[in-house]
């Protein structure tokens, strides 16, 4: 399917088009060697979203760069589809405990892929939740890492809100912390998800659940369409507010990437090719340096929210732009940034 002429919908999710991503431009990668671990990407078969399964996957892993591991995030893939409801989603730890097996034996010396893994489990369940979580541990076989709840939730439906269906305000649900305390005391994580307007929601989160390890999903979700078109002076300026507070806990790391669909630098689905890397650093630079400048390397990561983000660009032009944003770092902070935090927050070996 070639380039369209409609523009695109943000904030929903396509098949990433092969032909069109065939058309960028050609470069090299940069820094070739450098280990990277992707901290976030997932895998379906699904209609409306396309395939996006191990071969795809390895294909985009095998493009130049030194990718040595991954981590899959919770997609809704091969959940139960009987047994109670709260384990239905221990399924899709079990299907991908299973793939990242079958990788290591067919892709022999190539990245690890799902060498961690981020399931879903309702953490306002409180204290109920921890069999869930057991349960999970065990079908992940060493593998599995904690789960993402995800709060995203605006009143304008053209956003598109988190897909687990959860409200507003739902890190503030007594219920919710009570299920975090659980989670951080098996050893955890949360990957936390809230749009640039609910910052005040993670921080407060951070600050009541010291204990939790809170990895903030996609830049912290700067949103560029719907309401905030063409008002992205102001979407940086909420978005800014809160960094430093939230860089001040420490129980707080920030995922760096993922803004494709939601921060609608360009039009994916309208222009002839995607952008160079350098292109795509020039947009994502204002959202990205900020971040290192405030956590600092040691407590920021790169993800490359593939399939999605594949919506706009390829794997190797994208770590390419990842790469050029942190042109001035130090060779230490390169390798927390790509690998070192990682391997820290996500307890890899």
């Amino acid at each position: 399917m070639s380039a369209s002429s409609k523009p695109t919908a943000y904030g929903r999710i396509f098949p990433p088009r092969q032909d069109w991503l065939d058309n960028a431009p050609a470069e090299d990668v940069i820094d070739p060697d450098l280990p990277i671990i992707d901290t976030h990407h997932h895998v379906w078969e699904a209609p409306g979203r396309g395939r996006y399964m191990l071969e795809e996957l390895h294909a985009d892993l095998s493009s130049g760069h030194n990718v040595v591991g991954t981590v899959f995030i919770d997609c809704h893939y091969g959940y139960r589809t009987d047994g109670p409801d709260e384990l239905k989603a221990v399924g899709e730890v079990e299907a991908v405990a299973r793939l990242a097996d079958e990788s290591d034996r067919r892709f022999p010396g190539k990245a690890r892929v799902a060498q961690g893994i981020v399931g879903n489990a309702d953490l306002s369940m409180g204290d109920r939740v921890e069999p869930v979580l057991a349960a999970m541990v065990e079908a992940g076989r060493g593998r599995f890492r904690g789960v993402r709840n995800s709060a995203g939730w605006h009143e304008d439906p053209v956003i598109g809100n988190n897909h687990q269906g959860f409200g507003p305000r739902h890190y503030y649900r007594d219920d919710f912390r009570d299920g975090l305390r659980r989670l951080s005391k098996m050893g955890l994580s949360l990957d936390a998800l809230g749009y640039h307007t609910q910052h005040q929601d993670i921080l407060d989160l951070a600050r009541a659940v010291p204990e939790a390890n809170i990895v903030m999903n996609h830049t912290g979700m700067p949103l560029g369409y719907g309401p905030y078109t063409g008002k992205l002076d102001e979407v940086a300026k909420v978005w800014r507010a809160k960094l430093p507070e939230l860089a001040r806990c420490p129980n707080v790391s920030m995922k760096l990437g993922g803004m494709m669909m939601r921060i609608a630098a360009y039009d994916y689905n309208c222009i002839p090719a995607p952008p160079s890397s350098e292109e795509l650093a020039r947009h994502w630079r204002p959202w990205i340096e900020p971040c290192i400048e405030h956590f600092g390397a040691s407590r920021c990561h790169f993800e490359s929210n593939f399939p999605v983000d594949k919506m706009g660009i390829g794997f190797k032009a994208l770590f390419n732009a990842f790469k050029r944003m942190a042109s001035g770092c130090s060779a230490t902070e390169k390798a927390d940034l790509f690998a070192g935090t990682a391997r820290r927050v996500y307890r890899l070996a």
